[in-house]
């Protein structure tokens, strides 16, 4: 999911998300995908348990519960897309790590929605639903995967990624 280029929430503004989890009566869950911390969990968690994920790098998740660590290992097959295991233990997130094709990522917080919100959202149009893909897993892991994902969605958004900020300052 790609947030519209008009949308002005800090919290949300030029993000891919994963919509990790969504029941209509229970709300929605999901993690941006292109907000880096520009830190590693070796230089948050210093207790030897975490010394096999201290190189991991921190994303920041949504702006719920951003004082709480998570770890996610993601991947990609051919027959089935994009796969995701959120909330995994250290050993767990371990395991990802040494497997070939995985990647493992440690969040700050996360995005939710109370029952009914996200669908209010897609009808007032601050979502582009966009497939998963294997460019989801690191091409560009900031601002540009948003740009290269939302560039190809149409002509308009192409020239729309472009913009500044507020086109009125130029």
């Amino acid at each position: 999911m790609l947030a519209e280029p008009g949308l002005r929430d800090l919290s949300f503004r030029r993000t891919v998300l994963l919509i990790c989890g969504h029941e209509p009566g229970d709300g929605a869950s999901g993690l941006i995908l292109n907000r880096p911390l520009g830190s590693v969990v070796g230089e948050l968690l210093k207790d030897k348990a975490f010394e096999p994920l201290k190189n991991i790098a921190v994303y920041e998740g949504g702006p719920v519960l951003r004082d709480q660590l998570m770890f996610c290992s993601m991947w990609w097959t051919p027959k089935r897309g994009l796969h995701w295991a959120m909330r995994i233990s250290i050993e767990e997130a371990t395991e990802h790590a040494r497997r070939p094709g995985r990647i493992v990522r440690a969040y700050l917080g996360h995005a939710g929605w109370s029952p009914g919100q996200l669908e209010d959202e897609m009808t007032q149009q601050t979502w582009i639903i966009a497939e998963p893909t294997r460019e989801f897993l690191g091409s560009g892991e900031d601002i540009d995967l948003w740009q290269n994902l939302l560039g190809k969605v149409s002509p308009l958004y192409r020239i729309l990624v472009e913009a500044p900020d507020d086109p009125f300052l130029n």
